[in-house]
């Protein structure tokens, strides 16, 4: 209010100045003809005329004066005060004073925007998230959504060849089983307000020195834990320093596989747990049709296994569905009964709430960083799901696969955990990638495949943003 205040009190001395002005020229062409009579002799009238010009002098001299005075006061006070009130108001140049304001922040990521009262001077070098927070490159992932972005193109991809890690199964391998283009293999997911650090093995292998890593899960997790092993041998001379641990082949029926780089004293492991809780014995005088009671309320017999480890990633999904379950003879049980009616997806998330549980009492989270990894969407087509269609490039759009029910609960459950679990949730990124599927490059080609991923290929991206939230604070290896 003092700016309007001082503005108002300018305006109205103005307006008398101007008065003054108007009442003291106004009147100076009679003045000036009357002045030069000051020493005739007076005559009759005369004196009417002296006591005129007598006066007008007066209120000429007297206005002019204040006119002066007017625009003196106006000058010293009026404008100096109500320019250092404008100042006040203004936002400084210092751009480590700036800051940014939203003005509406949706539910919507992608459909943010932040207005910001003043772009600072050196904003090329700093990313802006939705939520005003102002960071710079390579931030640590703790503060950064790595899953909102998209895939450009780099030809420094793949980081390896499958044909020559022997740890990649030969039905990953769409090159050696004959698929010809390339172009899926050159593809880097990159954040929208951050940088995944560039992938140093070295750096990576030093850091996992003495450690375990584990995956449990089905045959996608299978999949990343044979991406992880061919990425981190591209750091290591000696390949035969690198073995399966009890010289197992990789089948798709195995439980379990570890594969120690004995030069850095590194497990990579995996454990088969497509449901992560257990099956068991089919309880007496249950109907015919059931084959194998899935125990929601127990977590997998081999979860003992999954304790002593540094690094713990899960995954499940893609056997929860009706063709996997009901239609092979597999039905929920909790405690000493069958759930008939229960739907896939309250069974599914009967088994989150298990695995949850049994992480929050068991798992020492001040030595194992726990990861839980989101569904990764297929693309399939066709009215019964059943055509495989691969592109020779990413969707442009993800229509509609960034979001999947399987996901959602693995969010929610996460969400209201107390002990700290990191959702990799890799359903947006995968929506795009179309072209990145085995197809009928596999080691089956009469049966496509629009749900696994080609080695080297997408995987690859998942164990990149994995390895980086081991990375520390700084983001840097």
């Amino acid at each position: 209010m003092e700016i309007w205040n001082s503005w108002w009190v300018l305006q109205i001395m103005q307006l008398l100045g101007l008065f003054s002005f108007w009442i003291s020229f106004a009147k100076f062409r009679t003045l000036f003809s009357r002045a030069f009579g000051y020493g005739h002799k007076v005559v009759k009238g005369d004196c009417n005329a002296w006591i005129f010009v007598s006066f007008n002098g007066l209120v000429t001299v007297s206005s002019f004066i204040f006119f002066l005075l007017v625009l003196s006061w106006a000058y010293l006070y009026a404008i100096p005060s109500s320019q250092s009130l404008i100042r006040s108001h203004e936002i400084p140049n210092n751009s480590s004073d700036s800051f940014v304001q939203s003005h509406e922040i949706p539910n919507n990521s992608s459909d943010s925007f932040v207005q910001s009262h003043e772009i600072p001077n050196n904003s090329s070098d700093t990313l802006v998230q939705s939520y005003g927070v102002i960071l710079k490159p390579n931030v640590s992932m703790d503060t950064c959504n790595v899953f909102e972005g998209s895939w450009v193109r780099d030809d420094s991809y793949p980081l390896y060849d499958a044909s020559h890690c022997p740890f990649a199964e030969r039905g990953f391998n769409c090159l050696a089983n004959g698929r010809k283009d390339r172009g899926y293999t050159k593809w880097r997911w990159k954040p929208k307000n951050c940088e995944i650090p560039r992938f140093d093995v070295r750096g990576i292998l030093e850091r996992l020195r003495g450690k375990r890593v584990v995956f449990v899960g089905d045959s996608l997790s299978r999949t990343q834990w044979e991406s992880m092993i061919c990425l981190l041998m591209t750091g290591v001379e000696d390949k035969k320093s690198v073995y399966e641990i009890k010289g197992n082949k990789i089948t798709k029926q195995i439980r379990f596989l570890g594969v120690r780089f004995s030069t850095f004293d590194v497990r990579i492991d995996f454990y088969r747990s497509v449901f992560l809780v257990r099956p068991g014995s089919v309880p007496r005088h249950a109907p015919q049709r059931v084959k194998t009671a899935l125990r929601l309320d127990k977590i997998d017999d081999i979860s003992h296994e999954w304790i002593d480890s540094d690094v713990l990633i899960f995954n499940s999904g893609h056997w929860w569905t009706r063709t996997k379950l009901f239609d092979m003879g597999w039905y929920f049980q909790v405690g000493n009964s069958l759930k008939f009616g229960m739907p896939i997806n309250s069974g599914f998330n009967t088994a989150l709430l298990t695995w949850a549980s049994w992480v929050e009492n068991t798992i020492n989270t001040n030595r194992t960083r726990i990861f839980f990894r989101t569904f990764e969407s297929s693309h399939w087509s066709g009215q019964n799901h059943n055509s495989c269609k691969v592109t020779q490039r990413p969707w442009k759009r993800t229509n509609g696969k960034d979001r999947n029910p399987i996901s959602n609960m693995i969010n929610k459950v996460v969400k209201n955990m107390s002990a700290p679990v990191t959702v990799l949730h890799v359903t947006p990124m995968t929506a795009y990638r179309s072209d990145g599927h085995v197809g009928t490059w596999s080691d089956k080609p009469s049966v496509p495949d629009c749900s696994h991923w080609c080695l080297a290929g997408v995987p690859d991206m998942w164990n990149e943003i994995l390895l980086s939230y081991l990375l520390p604070k700084e983001g840097a290896y």
